[in-house]
Formats: C-alpha cells, structure tokens, sequence
C-alpha cells in the first residue's frame, strides 16, 4: 500500500487513516452511501512519500524587516503640511511607519554607528530574527504539503472508482459524477491538511510579514532622508552625512546607479535559483517566473530616483534574501530546522545549481 500507510477502503465506499493514535480517522468517502463495516490497520508508523514544489524566491518579493517601535512619540511633525493627502499619506502617517521610525533612531543613537551601518545592520539583525524563521516555517508546511501529494493521488483513484459504482446503482449523469467527485475529494484533502497541520495557506505567513515590514521600513526612510518631521533639519544634517564610499550623502539618490544595478542584478540571480530548481515548470509558472523577472528589471529604475538610504535598505534585504534562499537548500540547515525532505534534495545543492546554469546559459 503507497508509503505504507493503513488505508483500508471496503466497496462499501468507508476510509480509515489510522496511523497513530493522535490521527483523525477520515470520514466515509460518499457521505450519503457507506452503510457497510469498516477495517482499519494502525499498527505501522506513517511514512509520507514527497512531491517536491517550490515558493516564489524570498528576495524578490520584498525581504522586509520591521523593528518594534521603542516606545511611542512622533518623530516628525505631520506631512500633511505639504498638502498631499490620500490614502499615500495615510499610510506615510500610521502608527506602524512612525514606530519605524523610532525603531531606526533608537538603534542609531543607542550603537553610535553611522547610518549606513545603521541601515545595513539593522536590515541584517531583523531579517534574521523574522523572515529567516518565518522563512524555515514555510519549507516546512510546503514539504508536509507535499508529502500528502501520493496519498491524495491514491485516494483519488479509489474515490473515482467509488462515484462510478454508485452512479450504475443511481443512474447519476456525468455531471452529477463530477460533482460528487470534486466535493468529496474536496472534503477528504481538507482532512488529511487538518490531520497533518499543513494547510498551504499557513505557507503564505511569510509574504504577510514582509509586505507589510518592506512599505513601512522604506516609507520610514524615505521620510527620515527627506526631512519630514521637528527634527527634520538635524537628522537631514546626520544623513547627509552618514553615507559611505561614492554614496556618502543618504537624502540623495545614487547618480552612479551602482546600488540600482546591483539591486536588480541580486534579484534575478535569486529568480534564476529558482528557475534552474524546478524541473517540470508550467505555463502558469513561467509567467509567474518572468513577471518576477520584469519586476526586477524595474526596480532599477525605481531605486535610482529615491534617497540612497532606501535604496540601500534594498540591497542589503535583497543580498540577505540571496542568502536565505541558499542557506534553506542546505542539508544541514534543513536537518537542523527539521524540514521534511524532498524528491529534489541534494547532498551538494550549490554544486547542482553551479551546474544547471552553467548548462543553461553557457552550452
């Protein structure tokens, strides 16, 4: 029986997944029809079969960490004064940026360091306390996910078989055996995620975290380097000078366009790890993978025209996300955060992904 799991299904269409005994035994696969005993086999462990997919690289979509806020007082004055307003404004003027805020300053004054390394090192900390966690949580509901992938195919060809002995019996029409098909295969996948703790939704926890941290974090800083606040002429000042190498003055964008360049460079080599994974890519994913790619190439633009402490937030969340991505195709790692193994794991991940774009783009 597939991965060695007790699933004992009698033609009088009943279920039983007993593995353990903290399992949820399935329900009869036809609610209306099973009306005949039930055998269940619960004595062998559950071994789950894996069905390898991935997630969207985690330094495209924005990598973004957040700090606490450091107790509660604006540090800018509204910006309403400019006179904008709209639902820009109301975002720029919430609590959570004007936290940001606070959080950024508080590391500023408290490590003494420039605001350069203040960026860098705050990016650095946060995306490793957040998104780093979040990030090894993610494999893991998507490696659970895939491990119920043959089960789920197993249970399928015996509930189709099921629909078709009980169509003969009640003369159901092709229609009336899809439908039943759909909704009890429906209910039975529901189950085996509840049984498991895998709903793949919980897999989407990371983007939902980052999005948010991302706009707030860069909102933050777009304000602080622009001077909108009551102490908008001293930390203009500080900014200005708390730049590095060919972009020492912070409240301006990057006339040599070396941060934007690289921005961008560092997030198609994230999508191309991606791309260079997977095996067996679908048209849906392909679109999803060059739209990703379009974005990249975007955003060189966009972080050529805004102050250079945004855009070096995004280098630095980018060149972490780089390394989030490698580091959760470690075997060690991966053992370490106890992520289920995968049909595409390898021994030596980064040989194999050297290899497959040497092939791709040089022969």
């Amino acid at each position: 029986m597939l991965g060695q799991r007790s699933v004992v299904l009698l033609r009088g269409g009943l279920l039983c997944s007993l593995h353990h005994s903290n399992c949820l035994p399935l329900k009869p696969l036809l609610r209306s029809i099973s009306n005949v005993h039930l055998t269940c086999h619960h004595k062998k462990l559950c071994k789950q079969p894996t069905l390898h997919t991935t997630t969207l690289p985690g330094g495209i979509l924005p990598n973004i960490p957040l700090g606490a806020g450091v107790g509660w007082h604006s540090c800018r004055a509204a910006s309403t004064e400019a006179g904008s307003g709209g639902w820009y404004q109301s975002v720029a003027d919430s609590a959570p940026v004007h936290f940001t805020e606070q959080f950024l300053l508080s590391v500023h004054e408290t490590t003494g360091l420039p605001w350069w390394a203040t960026i860098v090192g705050s990016t650095m900390a946060l995306r490793a306390v957040i998104t780093l966690p979040l990030g090894a949580y993610q494999m893991t509901i998507i490696g659970k996910v895939e491990a119920l992938q043959a089960e789920i195919a197993e249970l399928a060809k015996r509930l189709h078989y099921e629909v078709s002995v009980r169509a003969k019996q009640r003369a159901w029409t092709e229609r009336d055996c899809r439908y039943q098909f759909k909704k009890n295969l429906r209910r039975i996948v529901s189950e085996l995620y509840i049984r498991d703790n895998c709903h793949p939704f919980k897999a989407s926890v990371v983007v939902w975290v980052q999005l948010p941290m991302w706009v707030c974090l860069s909102l933050a800083l777009r304000s602080l380097s622009l001077g909108l606040g009551d102490t908008a002429s001293a930390l203009h000042t500080e900014l200005a000078a708390g730049g590095a190498l060919w972009f020492s003055d912070l409240t301006i964008p990057d006339s040599t366009w070396i941060m934007p360049i690289s921005l961008g460079l560092v997030n198609l080599i994230i999508v191309e790890i991606f791309a260079l994974r997977k095996l067996e890519i679908s048209r849906f994913q392909k679109y999803v993978t060059n739209f990703i790619r379009g974005i990249s190439l975007l955003m060189i633009p966009i972080a050529a025209t805004v102050p250079s402490s945004m855009a070096l937030y995004w280098l630095s969340s980018s060149c972490f996300g780089l390394g989030q991505n490698l580091l959760l195709r470690s075997p060690g790692f991966r053992r370490m955060c106890r992520i289920p193994a995968s049909r595409l794991d390898s021994d030596t991940p980064y040989r194999d992904i050297g290899a497959a774009f040497v092939a791709k783009y040089f022969k």
